[in-house]
This record gives structure tokens, sequence and C-alpha cells, in this order.
């Protein structure tokens, strides 16, 4: 039986901000209906969180060479034996779910702690990355969620491959959630004409000589935001860009998506084949963008056109503002004791 007040658990992975965004944009919501969101994660207290933050320890820490079996042979993606860290990490989880009672616990992601989790009889929404998914941590973890939400939009099809069809079906495509309200695009006449280079903070499959080739040969402005070190708030100049250069992440897509600005997306290298994946969505829908293989392109310049010229009012199919309370939606449903719609099966 849930409390008046639902008590919602959300586990963050420590990799890059965008986890971490979507946990601060979904619990800010969820606070608005009255839910009580504690966040478990390696990173520190981000003080745009209103509720009670539990930092765990990092369990991937020392000698990589003493980290036995971390996979189980297969069975798990990160469970190194006899490892310190892990061992406080999952004791941490678990004494406060004893002493708490959630009703609820969102993994982005950790088909582990959604195990863990699990374990202790608690209900838990997964996050769903694109990619294949058909190893066998993904299967069980995803698996035994009683709700999956993804952060593309229902017009991008099936971004993940892999699962069962009966978890496929289950998963909620909530649209693209950017940290960033929705922004009108600007008219022509009032953006900069410059190309801004947005990268993550998770990684970047682009070298500085690469960028050097890349501002050379555009024939306008380069401005590079986040490749190499975080920018905290980009979202005016990539607004007012003429043409935005981003990988193909969730959350950077999602936020050139708000600022209704036209892009050129390069897919970087992930695990599971992920951002390849979002590429390849992008290249077969009516989304205003371009899709490269990598940074090479022997005309940039007529590229760079080419793309300013199109309409960033056509991202609205990919984000339009209401992901954070489409994903809201679900995880009450699931802190209420039903199952989602996706299952077929609502109590």
């Amino acid at each position: 039986m849930t409390a008046a007040r639902p008590r919602v658990g959300w586990y963050v992975h420590h990799h890059g901000h965008g986890h971490l965004h979507r946990a601060l944009a979904v619990g800010a919501e969820l606070g608005r209906r009255g839910a009580e969101v504690t966040v478990l994660s390696s990173l520190a207290p981000d003080p745009a969180h209103a509720g009670p933050w539990v930092r765990l320890p990092r369990d991937d820490g020392g000698d990589p060479a003493a980290l036995a079996d971390p996979t189980a042979r297969g069975r798990l993606h990160w469970a190194p034996v006899h490892h310190d860290g892990l061992r406080e990490r999952t004791h941490r989880v678990s004494a406060w779910i004893a002493e708490h009672r959630p009703d609820v616990v969102v993994c982005d992601v950790s088909q582990e702690v959604a195990l863990l989790c699990r374990l202790h009889g608690v209900p838990v929404v997964s996050v769903v990355q694109p990619g294949d998914r058909g190893d066998g941590p993904h299967r069980l973890g995803l698996g035994l969620a009683a709700a999956l939400v993804a952060c593309w939009p229902p017009a991008a099809g099936d971004l993940v491959s892999g699962l069962p069809a009966t978890d496929v079906r289950r998963v909620v495509a909530v649209g693209g959630l950017s940290r960033f309200p929705v922004a009108p695009a600007l008219p022509a006449a009032e953006r900069t004409g410059e190309v801004v280079v947005f990268g993550g903070s998770g990684g970047t499959a682009w070298t500085p000589a690469q960028l050097d080739v890349l501002a050379t040969r555009a024939g306008r402005p380069v401005q590079v935001l986040g490749t190499g070190s975080w920018e905290e708030r980009p979202f005016d100049r990539l607004r007012s860009a003429a043409v935005v250069v981003v990988q193909a992440g969730q959350n950077a897509l999602a936020e050139v998506a708000a600022a209704r600005v036209p892009a050129v997306v390069v897919p970087a290298d992930r695990p599971h084949d992920e951002q390849r994946t979002t590429a390849r969505a992008l290249a077969r829908g009516d989304w205003p963008v371009r899709v490269l293989d990598d940074l090479e392109h022997d005309d940039w310049p007529t590229l760079l056109t080419e793309v300013a010229s199109l309409d960033g009012a056509r991202w609205a199919g990919w984000c339009d503002g209401g992901a954070p309370v489409r994903f809201a939606d679900v995880v009450l449903d699931v802190a209420a004791g039903a199952r989602h719609p996706g299952d077929g099966l609502v109590a």
C-alpha cells in the first residue's frame, strides 16, 4: 500500500551528466505532484535537487588487474568480487530500502541495481538506452522491471533490439528529455551564423586535431562547447547558432531539439551500437538533420549552408517539452501499485 506521499528512489549512473539531468527534470515534476524523490548515486549532491541524496561509493576503483570476474562469467555487467566499494555500495542501497521502504526505484542505468532493488521486493522503473540490449544482463535487468521508459519519441520507431518482443512492447517512449525548456526556433536574421560543436561530458570521439580541421574548412565561425570541458549553460549559444554539430547521445540531441536548431549529427562509437542506432533513426525520419559517419567531409561549407536552411521547428516531433510529465506518469503508476498500461495489466 502506497503512502499518501509516494516515496521514489532514483539511481543515477555517474558517467557523464545525462543521467543526472534526467533525474533532476523528472524529479522536479514528481516533487510538484507531492512525491519525495531520493537520489542514489556516486555523484556529489546537486543543489538543484530538493530532496534527500544517498552518496554511494564507487565500485570501479583500485588496480584494474585486481578486479576479478567483474561480469560473473557474463551474467552481469559489473560486480567484481571482493571489492570493498561494491560491498559498501550495495549495503547502502539495501540499508536505505530497509529504512525508507520506497514505493518504486527508477534505475538510470544499472541492471545490477535494478536486480538488487527487485530482490528487496521493490518495483523498478528502468530506463532503456538505444541499441542492442540482447545480452544476458540487459535481458534480466530490463525483463524484471515493472515498467520500461525510453527517452526518444514513438515516431523514431523501436530503437532497442535484442529483447524479447514482450519487453519491447512494454517500452514507453516519452520523447526527447531536455533539461532546458523548449524554445521557438529563432529567425535566420537573429542567428549568429556560427557553427556550434556540442559535445557531452561522457566522452567524445573527436580529437582536437579533427576539430581544428573542421574549424578550418567550415567557411564560417566555429564555437566548441562541452568537448574536452563541461559547458554548464550552453542553451543560449545553441539556440542562436546557424547549425550545431553534435554526437547522437540522447541528452545532447534532446537539448539541440529543445533549442530548435538544425544539426549535423555524427554518432560516436559506443557500447551496444547505442549512438549509431539513434543516428539511423534520425537519418530515416523527418528531422532537421544530416547524419555523417564521421567528421570527414569533402565540402563543409555547402553542407552547413544546406543544414542551416532546414526548419528547426521540425524538432518538435522529437522533443515537445512533455517528456518529464510522461515519465513521471509511469513512475507514479508503478508507485501506486499498477502495472503501466504498456503491460496490458493495469491494477
